[in-house]
């Protein structure tokens, strides 16, 4: 019997844009679940993750076009600012984060270092925003999310993508800010790159800042 047309457009372009954030979060969950130590599961966690996108480049590369976008940039260094700036404002989600030298010091701690870095910067960008900006904003206004062009604009998608990607994270508060700016990006250029470019500026002055101040609850 063949498979249900739906099953078969799901399982061909649902994929792609959510496995990546799927292996992402269930990696995440496992540590908290198993108490794996950050510094053995994020290596694995950032490995896995880049390893879906690169199965699947070919299915959204078109979405991502390479380009200078200076606006981009200064977006990604506001949120940043927000980010930390905003800290002790508002109340946010317990989070001991990450301290790689809790475990113990030597070489792993700066390939655990190196990896989060790398992780926050390049891989998680790519499968975040292919999840929240690429594939959910457009799902929740046509569950055929591939017949929405890419940077529509829908109130409801806008706020409830924001709202989710700010709950996502502990800090929320400007989490949701964050996402507000990703797809504010995303809706002026049209282009998937813009709001992955942004997102990791971002996470890479974050990553630059946690290791130059200690505050190690950031990640």
């Amino acid at each position: 019997m063949d498979k249900d047309p739906r099953t078969k457009y799901a399982v061909k372009y649902y994929t792609p844009h959510t496995l990546p954030f799927v292996v992402m979060g269930l990696c995440i969950y496992l540590g908290r679940w198993t108490g794996i130590p950050a510094n053995l599961l994020y290596p694995t966690q950032t490995a896995l993750v880049a390893g879906c996108l690169a199965w699947f480049w070919r299915d959204w590369r078109d979405e991502v076009r390479v380009c200078a976008d200076w606006l981009a940039v200064v977006a990604g260094i506001a949120v940043f600012a927000v980010w930390v700036l905003s800290e002790g404002f508002y109340p946010r989600m317990p989070s001991t984060g990450s301290d790689p030298f809790a475990s113990g010091r030597g070489a792993w701690v700066y390939v655990f270092i190196a990896f989060r870095v790398f992780g926050a910067a390049v891989v998680v960008p790519l499968a975040e925003e292919l999840f929240w900006r690429s594939f959910a904003l457009r799902f929740l206004i046509r569950s055929d999310f591939k017949s929405v062009a890419l940077g529509q604009f829908s109130w409801f998608s806008f706020i409830a993508v924001s709202l989710a990607f700010g709950f996502e994270h502990h800090r929320w508060l400007p989490g949701i800010i964050a996402g507000l700016v990703y797809a504010g990006l995303l809706y002026h250029r049209k282009n998937l790159f813009s709001p992955i470019l942004s997102h990791a500026v971002t996470n890479l002055l974050l990553g630059i800042y946690v290791i130059a101040t200690g505050q190690w609850t950031f990640w």
